[in-house]
């Protein structure tokens, strides 16, 4: 299983990305900006609880260190 962050910001195109940092990721959001979305299977489930604890918010898939929830 692998952790997981969401960047609290948005990129330009109004996502929170989420990002594995088990794998690593030179993408990464700086540290106060990160929310701890713990570990888990896939990053399929780690965008879904992103998404519960941004509600309303587009949320999306790092394409670099979780690319198989990449979407935009």
């Amino acid at each position: 299983m692998n952790r997981y962050i969401v960047n609290r910001n948005a990129q330009a195109n109004g996502d929170h990305e989420v990002h594995n940092t088990t794998t690593g990721c030179s993408f990464m959001p700086n540290l106060e900006n990160q929310i701890d979305l713990g570990y888990h299977a896939s990053c399929h489930s780690a965008v879904a609880e992103a998404k519960r604890r941004l509600p309303g918010q587009r949320v999306n898939g790092c394409y670099f260190c979780a690319n198989p929830c990449h979407t935009s």
